[in-house]
C-alpha cells in the first residue's frame, strides 16, 4: 500500500477507535500517626473477596512516616466500592507487629475509621463507593 492509501485507511477507522477514559482519583490521609519512625503502608481492595489478602489489593503503597498526617494518591481507580486499610510499620519490618495475643503492637486503621469489634471490620463496614470519573478524598486515623 502507498503512503495515501494507509493514511485514508487509518482516518476511515477513526470512528471505530474507543477511547478509553481515565478512572478516578483518590487522595487517602492517614491521620494520627504518632511518629517519624519507619513508613505507613496502605491497601486498598475493591471487593468482600480480596479485601485483607494483600496479593489481591486494588493498589498499594508505601510511604515515609511523618508526625501527624501522611497522603496518598492512587490514580486511575475504576468506578466501584473500595476498602482501604493503612499501618504504621514504625520498625520498617513489612508488616504489622502483633503480641502474643494477636493484638496490633503498631498503629493500625481502616476507611470510615471503622474498628471492628473482634478482630478487623468487615469489608462493607470499610467500604466508600468511588464514582466514575469523579475524585475523592477520604480520610481516617490510625489506632495505636
Amino acid at each position: 500500500m502507498t503512503g495515501i492509501h494507509l493514511l485514508a485507511l487509518a482516518v476511515s477507522l477513526l470512528p471505530l477507535v474507543t477511547v478509553v477514559a481515565p478512572g478516578a482519583e483518590l487522595t487517602i490521609t492517614v491521620k494520627d500517626v504518632r511518629n517519624t519512625a519507619g513508613s505507613v503502608f496502605i491497601a486498598v481492595y475493591n471487593s468482600d473477596s480480596s479485601y485483607l489478602k494483600l496479593k489481591l489489593a486494588a493498589a498499594q503503597m508505601k510511604g515515609k512516616a511523618t508526625k501527624g498526617d501522611v497522603r496518598f494518591v492512587i490514580r486511575d481507580l475504576p468506578a466501584g466500592s473500595y476498602a482501604v486499610t493503612a499501618f504504621h510499620d514504625e520498625n520498617d519490618n513489612g508488616k504489622l507487629d502483633k503480641n502474643w495475643l494477636g493484638i496490633p503492637t503498631e498503629g493500625y486503621g481502616f476507611s470510615n475509621d471503622v474498628r471492628g469489634a473482634v478482630g478487623p471490620p468487615k469489608f462493607a463496614q470499610a467500604a466508600f463507593d468511588l464514582g466514575k470519573n469523579t475524585d475523592k478524598s477520604i480520610s481516617f486515623s490510625l489506632n495505636y
